[in-house]
């Protein structure tokens, strides 16, 4: 068995922190929704009349795109870290990458739609809790999932739920911007090691006749 070098140790590492903030976000995202029936509560707004009651959300479709986004980066950590796993058990030194540029390509993409998603939960979450403090209903909106909403809504947790699914989206691109960091590095250190031999190669080609 191979031993594993100190950088692929880190981007396992990394991967495995990755994979563990996209299923926090999904799942704490779907569990919010689910505690308002399955509707979007992000950018929502409420009205009181004694009970809280939600009187407009989102289109569930925007709740799928960011947990959809958080659970398709999570598989693609997932497989990485597996590839990576073997690669280091079973390959001598740190393996080669053949696709270097376009895994520093996609891993932008990935961290491009992690940042739409997160901004999309801050965003969201601030106008919803803006609609409970305006209603007067709470003085906090962490207080107003303690308050009496209408049926069929039990919305005990949706503060804490959406807190989790913002805060771990958030880390989840501090992750992925030190995997890209990564690749980026790899990809600078790969080509001056390319470009260093060929330099030095017409110079030998040519002193070689002289010095015989």
């Amino acid at each position: 068995m191979a031993q594993l070098p100190g950088l692929l140790l880190i981007e396992l590492a990394l991967h495995a922190a990755a994979f563990l903030c996209g299923i926090i976000c999904a799942s704490a995202l779907t569990v919010a929704q689910g505690e308002f029936g399955g509707q979007c509560v992000l950018y929502g707004s409420v009205i009181y009349n004694g009970t809280l009651n939600l009187s407009s959300a989102s289109p569930v479709s925007l709740c799928h795109f960011v947990a959809a986004i958080s659970v398709l980066a999570a598989i693609f950590c997932f497989l990485s870290l597996l590839y990576g796993i073997y690669s280091g058990c079973f390959v001598e030194g740190e393996p080669e990458r053949h696709w270097l540029k376009g895994s520093v390509a996609l891993v932008a993409t990935v961290l491009f739609f992690l940042l739409i998603c997160a901004c999309i939960l801050r965003v969201g979450m601030d106008q919803l809790c803006a609609s409970i403090l305006k209603s007067a209903a709470a003085l906090s909106c962490q207080e107003a999932q303690h308050r009496p909403w209408v049926s069929p809504y039990q919305p005990g947790r949706f503060y804490d739920n959406l807190y989790t699914a913002e805060a771990a989206a958030w880390v989840n691109f501090f992750f992925w911007c030190m995997l890209l960091l990564r690749l980026c590095l790899e990809c600078v250190g790969k080509t001056s090691s390319q470009s260093s031999p060929s330099s030095d190669q017409p110079w030998n080609g040519e002193r070689t006749p002289i010095i015989g």
